[in-house]
């Protein structure tokens, strides 16, 4: 006869994250620039009450357990509250990426089967292109209130404050299992259409847990926090999550993502920790050396969604002295997978040396398992050099995709419940991951791979070079070689020579690219990631000089 633990049943479901803040934290605030312009205020407790209305508007619209509920907006109370309160009643809260292709969101959100889509008035031109295109959408609510309302053609359109105005503060959550769907996020999707990563209350919980971990994101009732990565990103990695059931106060930059805005949500609110793609921070970095700027209460960054420059983590802890915490994952891993927090024997090496241990994606937390292995599948092993195809699997991360795409319908785990997440790297003994480069982006030449991260992240090291790509050009001897393509910053001019100088020692010599080839814009995808799809499109009749 088997026994179970003699422990309470409680349930991992994220309406207890917002329950909690209101009881504990009732008076932190969450402080929102907003699309209209004023800066908000709003309390965790007042957003808890707002959450609750949000429930009851969206039962009033014949919501129920399951059902998609999407929102198109920036990073904002109104925003979180929607969360809570669809979530709250079992609803599915279905972020979509703004800097998709109209088509695209459309396409999203009938594959999701959205039945009411909230909308920021910056994305309200975008829905209004494709409004006869959506299948399923029986209700759009838009951020704002009854003054602020535009006309529009939408179906059933209700500005958002009309929507929940007069609704109770009474409604019960939580009254299901912990394995009940929770939010839906699409990849973006840079081959074919988008898939779905439909997480659920019990693996948004447990990674809440995880990103709270001194070793992760390490916030606390201390901190203030300015989440300049995207709610509709993985759910803000999580912060959305984490800050109210830490206690921590958050500032939302709204739609106002340039240096300046930024800067001014960092020191006007003394925001302590701030996470961001790269490319922000390098806008941001831009603004302070022109207009000699300090970032007095910044202590720490978290820098992700691709692979930091050594120049911008330099500048950060040098210029600025501010930590910069270097972090890996995916909408997969919803998205927490690594972060770049040193070991006691790395703090006792030289600054040097720490720098370069920071410049890897870092070890993961307790509830990620990570392995590398070879085209085979054979393990590899962890000396932090041989590199292979990464493989994760842990306590939030996909077991299959929304309604089975990506496969044959079934998980898309190996036989040992491993999910290959298209990446390449390497692991030492310590745990440390290293990012060399996406799968499908690797530059294969002679049958050895070139790492395109290292070529990039050192040409991105030249004062006059803004952002940098490499890629694999065709080859008759090596079969493919690297082209190095270079965006510079406004009104500098350099040389194919120049640029090649600054990889001198840092690469190996045979990595050297045949060529550089100057452009006025490098394109990024829908998640600020240099889109290489593209630029092998753009490049693909490029014929090398060593051709």
């Amino acid at each position: 006869m088997s026994i179970i633990g003699k422990m309470q049943d409680w349930p991992l479901t994220v309406n207890k994250v917002i329950e909690h803040a209101k009881i504990n934290y009732p008076r932190q605030r969450v402080i929102t620039r907003t699309v209209e312009g004023p800066i908000v205020e709003k309390t965790y407790s007042e957003i808890y009450d707002r959450s609750k209305q949000v429930s009851n508007a969206l039962k009033g619209d014949g919501i129920k357990k399951e059902d998609r509920v999407a929102t198109l907006a920036w990073n904002g109370c109104r925003h979180m509250e929607t969360w809570f309160g669809a979530m709250g009643i079992g609803a599915v809260l279905h972020t979509i990426n703004p800097r998709l292709h109209p088509d695209q969101i459309a396409w999203i959100a009938n594959d999701a089967e959205d039945k009411v889509l909230f909308v920021d008035l910056t994305f309200l031109p975008l829905i209004e292109a494709v409004k006869d295109k959506f299948e399923t959408v029986e209700r759009f609510v838009i951020y704002c209130d009854p003054e602020n309302m535009p006309a529009t053609e939408l179906k059933n359109a209700i500005a958002y404050e009309l929507y929940i105005d007069g609704q109770s503060q009474e409604c019960v959550w939580g009254d299901f299992d912990e394995t009940t769907p929770c939010g839906l996020c699409y990849t973006s999707g840079t081959t074919g259409n988008p898939k779905g990563v439909l997480y659920s209350h019990r693996s948004n919980v447990l990674h809440t847990l995880m990103t709270g971990m001194t070793d992760a994101l390490g916030i606390s009732i201390h901190d203030r926090v300015l989440p300049i990565v995207p709610m509709f990103h993985a759910n803000a990695w999580g912060l959305t999550f984490a800050c109210p059931a830490i206690g921590a106060e958050m500032v939302m930059p709204g739609p106002a993502m340039d240096g300046a805005s930024i800067y001014e949500m960092l020191t006007k609110y003394k925001v302590t920790i701030s996470a961001a793609v790269p490319t922000v921070w390098l806008m941001l970095l831009q603004h302070l050396e022109q207009n000699d700027l300090q970032l007095p209460d910044l202590t720490r960054v978290v820098i992700g969604g691709s692979a930091v420059p050594e120049r911008i983590l330099r500048t950060f802890q040098d210029k600025y002295g501010v930590e910069v915490g270097h972090a890996w994952g995916m909408t997969e891993t919803s998205p927490l997978g690594t972060i770049g927090s040193l070991t006691p024997e790395q703090k006792a090496l030289d600054y040097d040396s720490q720098i370069t241990a920071k410049l890897k994606q870092g070890r993961p937390p307790f509830g990620v398992e990570m392995k590398i292995v070879d085209d085979e599948g054979k393990d590899l092993p962890r000396d932090g050099e041989t590199s292979g195809h990464l493989l994760v699997r842990g306590m939030a991360v996909v077991d299959t995709y929304y309604k089975g795409a990506g496969g044959d319908g079934g998980s898309v785990l190996d036989e040992d419940g491993w999910f290959d997440t298209g990446d390449v790297a390497n692991l030492d003994d310590q745990g440390f991951m290293q990012i060399t480069d996406r799968s499908k982006d690797v530059i294969k030449s002679g049958g050895e791979w070139i790492s395109s991260i290292d070529i990039e992240n050192f040409a991105v090291g030249h004062d006059k070079v803004a952002n940098a790509a490499a890629i694999g050009i065709y080859h008759p001897k090596w079969d493919e070689r690297p082209l190095l393509i270079v965006q510079l910053h406004e009104g500098q001019t350099a040389t194919k020579e120049e640029i090649l100088k600054q990889l001198e020692g840092k690469i190996a010599k045979w990595w050297t690219p045949d060529d550089v080839a100057f452009v006025d814009a490098i394109p990024l995808g829908a998640t600020g990631k240099i889109n290489k799809l593209a630029l092998r499109e753009q490049f693909k009749d490029y014929k090398l000089p060593t051709y």
